[in-house]
């Protein structure tokens, strides 16, 4: 496959001086670069540069209800495995990453041995030929599959970031209120996820700056010994769904 064909692509100049240009024909894309030791929550994120000073902020992804199976592939798995794979070769020392997933990896059942290896270490060129994922037809499966090898990928890329100095990491979501959520709440399945935050632990959903909050503690100085790790962020909506009262409905 070629990467400047997809659904979005991009080229990075010099690492220390140089801009990071994106093109998407996608329904969602968003970059963003986190300054190191930022304390304030509303000056966490912004567009820039890239240099050594900055951190990787990174939210890729179209629901269920937005795009067909192969275009969430694309997106979801396909491309968040390039943009670990293209910055792992350019990240600074002292730098570090975080990977916008969803809860909806924590609701796939258990795969095998073998097919968490492939999603996990396959080369990303190959990923989308990989049997089991070309025979989902179902827009949700290929969602859950696209984030529970975000997961997957970040752990195998926590060892060769590992080796320049740097931390990746992955935030599971529960369902946020943003643009995104607000498809998913009124489209076809959305009195299923107005019924799953009734009956979750917290009662609601979520807001943006509760999730920037984690990203920004584990892209700080206090976060450096975690690496490799995903983080559910879900109100325990998930708890619910496999052993409360999500399960017993």
């Amino acid at each position: 496959m070629n990467r400047a064909e997809p659904v979005w692509s991009f080229t990075i100049s010099n690492y220390k001086n140089g801009d990071v240009t994106y093109y998407t024909g996608g329904p969602s894309f968003e970059l963003f670069f986190a300054k190191e030791g930022q304390s304030s929550q509303g000056n966490l994120i912004r567009m820039g540069k890239v240099t050594s000073e900055l951190s990787l902020f990174q939210q890729l992804g179209i629901s269920p209800s937005q795009a067909p199976v192969s275009a969430i592939l694309q997106v979801d798995l396909y491309g968040t495995a390039v943009l670990l794979e293209e910055f792992g070769k350019i990240i600074a020392d002292g730098g570090s990453g975080i990977i916008i997933s969803s809860q909806s990896g924590h609701r796939l059942g258990a795969l095998s041995e073998k097919e968490n290896m492939q999603l996990a270490i396959t080369p990303t060129e190959e990923l989308l030929e990989l049997p089991f994922l070309k025979d989902i037809k179902d827009t949700l499966k290929a969602y859950q599959y696209s984030k529970r090898c975000n997961g997957l990928r970040v752990m195998y890329e926590a060892t060769r970031w590992g080796k320049r100095g740097a931390t990746i990491n992955s935030i599971s979501p529960g369902v946020i209120i943003t643009p995104l959520a607000n498809d998913e709440l009124n489209g076809p399945r959305g009195e299923g996820y107005r019924k799953m935050l009734s009956l979750c632990p917290a009662g609601r959903a979520g807001t943006p700056d509760e999730v920037g909050e984690l990203a920004e503690f584990l892209m700080s100085k206090r976060g450096r010994f975690i690496t490799g790790a995903d983080y559910l962020i879900d109100g325990g909506t998930t708890s619910s769904y496999w052993y409360g009262a999500i399960f017993s409905t």
